[in-house]
């Protein structure tokens, strides 16, 4: 393995603090991505409790928590079940579940649905709208249990969770071994081609211990008894990949191996590139510093918008605190009242922030939903000056 990225000292950034706890000290880890050239791998160096990355704090996340990410799985859910010719009544295991949304999408239309996710709140959540959840890690120790208790399953969905696993083979195997012969596998996570072409380097946390490519995908899911059939490209986080494998795949998209040739000749696998983009990632800090300090010695508001684990590597990575940003906005109930973590700084919602303002300036931290955003803020002030990351 050979380091590629090392972002410095972090802490969780899906983890919010409650006013009770800013008296406590928050547990900082080093932020290194290394990479195995051969087979793709790419992982953190440095991996931390997972119980504690879930249950620490209250985990903030939630999969519904906007508009545009309940659009999303809506369609998530009826485009998978029409691709893979989800038969009625079917057993779906989402792993990863969260707060439910996704799960009880499927349960409405007749499907058997249960949820797996580590988070006590987040399970509790789910169960409130209906959704049966077992309350674990998942892990080829848990597939067993899961198995005895449930039975296989037709699909096993998993978005944006098996880059949250530390051990990624062990997950791929529990899968494997919870899936009928006949079923499908299908996951979701932001792709590693977008976050280095794009520059986007605040999609790398604690919380997201692997990073996916299409050749990584591939390799892992082998391994495990499993076979990539079909990829998808698709406009979520940054540019996300949809990925869909068998125990018995039949036929392959020629998607599969077309990105791959993609990953290849935009040298993903190559060490060197990403002394580059640490380079430039550094370089456009710099530049943004240079262009926020002015803005704070005249005494001007600057606030963030979106409190999402992206923004919380954005802002610690800049060294940005409470003293340089007023606030972060969001809609969530559950970080609104909180403070992002290590930086400290409040969260508030939209309205009561920016109406008590005449001039103010806004940097958008959830840009993957910048346009959403700024048409929505203009609503509410029309004197916002967005400054660019």
């Amino acid at each position: 393995m050979n380091k590629i990225i090392d972002l410095g000292m972090h802490p969780y950034a899906d983890t919010f603090i409650a006013e009770s706890q800013l008296g406590l000290s928050e547990p900082v880890y080093p932020l290194q991505c290394w990479m195995d050239k051969e087979t793709g791998e790419i992982s953190l160096k440095y991996k931390t409790n997972p119980n504690d990355r879930y249950n620490l704090y209250d985990y903030s996340y939630t999969s519904s928590n906007s508009k545009f990410s309940r659009e999303h799985w809506d369609k998530y859910a009826k485009h998978t079940s029409k691709k893979i010719n989800l038969k009625p009544n079917a057993r779906i295991v989402e792993i990863g579940s969260n707060d439910g949304y996704l799960a009880e999408q499927y349960q409405k239309v007749g499907h058997k649905v249960l949820g797996v996710d580590p988070s006590k709140y987040m399970a509790k959540i789910a169960k409130s709208r209906g959704v049966d959840t077992y309350c674990n890690l998942f892990s080829e120790a848990t597939s067993k249990k899961i198995k005895k208790k449930y039975g296989l399953a037709d699909c096993i969905i998993a978005n944006n969770v098996f880059n949250h696993a530390d051990d990624p083979l062990d997950f791929a195997k529990g899968v494997r071994d919870l899936l009928r012969d006949d079923g499908v596998f299908i996951f979701e996570v932001p792709y590693w081609y977008n976050t280095i072409i794009d520059g986007k380097f605040d999609q790398i946390y604690h919380e997201h211990v692997s990073y996916f490519t299409v050749k990584y995908s591939c390799n892992l899911l082998e391994r495990a008894g499993l076979t990539v059939f079909d990829v998808e490209v698709v406009d979520y986080h940054g540019g996300s990949i949809r990925v869909y494998s068998k125990k018995s795949p039949g036929n392959i998209s020629e998607n599969v191996d077309s990105l791959i040739r993609k990953e290849i000749d935009a040298r993903l696998f190559e060490v060197e590139l990403y002394s580059d983009f640490v380079k430039e990632i550094k370089n456009k800090r710099a530049l943004f510093m240079e262009k926020l300090y002015p803005i704070t010695r005249e005494g001007k508001p600057i606030i963030g918008i979106g409190a999402a684990a992206k923004a919380n590597t954005f802002l610690n990575f800049y060294n940005i605190d409470n003293t340089i940003m007023e606030y972060v906005t969001d809609v969530s109930e559950h970080k609104i009242g909180k403070y992002t973590p290590l930086t400290r700084i409040p969260i508030l919602d939209d309205k009561s922030v920016f109406e008590k303002y005449e001039e103010v300036y806004a940097v958008i931290l959830s840009w993957n939903i910048s346009d959403i955003l700024k048409e929505k803020l203009r609503k509410i002030n029309r004197n916002i000056i967005f400054l660019s990351i």
